[in-house]
């Protein structure tokens, strides 16, 4: 299965990539504090695209936010 890695840079591109991950985490099933509450398990299947399962059994996205500013 692909892994995926996603970046995000600058302002324009953290908010875009905020509503990015809004509809990923709604796809995925997982809520905001990262718990699945999902009801397929097709999904459960393919959330490891996107996210690594911390050990609390959170999903946690892989990726990398940064800002341009000073």
């Amino acid at each position: 299965m692909r892994e995926i890695l996603h970046i995000q840079g600058g302002q324009c591109g953290n908010q875009i990539g905020a509503k990015f991950w809004e509809v990923v985490c709604d796809e995925h099933g997982i809520d905001p504090t990262g718990r699945y509450n999902g009801n397929s398990d097709l999904q459960l299947e393919r959330v490891n695209v996107y996210y690594n399962e911390a050990s609390c059994g959170r999903f946690v996205p892989r990726v990398v936010l940064m800002d341009l500013q000073l």
